[in-house]
């Protein structure tokens, strides 16, 4: 998908969200076990009843990869269920993918090729070899980890080295990639403080930011430090919105979440000056 394909939907849509789709066998109403595949009804359902309120979704791997060739066939058909019936939809692998350069190549056809896939999150920790192989892919995107809404960020991405945050260096190194025209960046909604120095070093590019409702993050104080003129924001939920009722009406509770997001971003684009 280019990137004005997405800003397009983003402004007719009057939304920004990204529904992630995180979905979890021990969470989901238990009448949903009964079926064939638990997984892909869960999120056939979610995403019926959410598609015309978001710009994308995001599938957490890990959710998938966990149940083995079930799992996998299970993301498999929830891909080609969105490609088919709603290809305007942006679709995100978080896979957190990186390795070195020929394992990076099959990574990249795996989800851009064989998955069809919009994008892809990726790991930077192993340098530039590791990531331009993803960056090859004309029309697709690579989502660099870039400074993350967990607790163990602090661990490496703030601190300081040759009087530069490693966040920082991330992103000022990655500018010098083949192909860093394609690159999005992953920013957690509670880093929001850190936004305004981001924007200095990447002042045009898309960021994927989680953290909003569940983890604390504040969906305001992220447009006011990173809306660009072009959005350049794509704000994900994924427990805030999947998991509010255990029962038969489990996707029209999804859907009045994200309505409701959906309704704040509106708000935030009619009223920005």
């Amino acid at each position: 998908m280019k990137t004005t394909d997405l800003i397009a939907q983003i402004k007719k849509k009057q939304s920004f969200l990204i529904v992630g789709l995180d979905t979890d066998l021990d969470k989901i109403p238990k009448h949903l076990l009964k079926e064939e595949d638990p997984i892909f009804a869960f999120n056939k359902a979610i995403i019926d009843a959410t598609q015309d309120l978001c710009v994308g979704y995001k599938p957490n791997t890990a959710f998938y990869e966990a149940y083995g060739m079930k799992g996998w066939k299970a993301l498999e058909k929830t891909i080609n269920y969105i490609n088919e019936k709603y290809p305007e939809q942006f679709t995100i692998a978080d896979a957190k993918r990186g390795d070195i350069g020929n394992t990076s190549s099959r990574y990249a056809k795996a989800f851009f090729e064989d998955l069809n896939f919009d994008s892809v999150t990726v790991a930077p920790y192993m340098g530039k070899d590791s990531v331009e192989p993803f960056l090859e892919f004309e029309e697709k995107h690579t989502i660099l980890l870039a400074l993350t809404s967990n607790k163990g960020a602090y661990d490496f991405q703030t601190k300081i080295i040759d009087g530069q945050e490693v966040y920082k260096h991330v992103l000022q190194t990655s500018k010098s990639y083949k192909g860093s025209e394609n690159l999005m960046y992953v920013v957690g909604a509670t880093k929001a403080q850190f936004l305004s120095d981001i924007r200095k070093i990447i002042p045009e590019a898309f960021l994927l930011v989680p953290g909003v409702g569940a983890q604390g993050g504040s969906l305001r104080d992220v447009c006011t430090y990173g809306m660009t003129e072009n959005i350049g924001l794509l704000i994900n939920s994924s427990r805030g919105i999947l998991y509010n009722s255990s029962g038969q009406d489990f996707a029209i509770a999804a859907r009045n979440v994200a309505q409701q997001l959906q309704e704040d971003m509106q708000d935030i684009l009619v009223n920005r000056t």
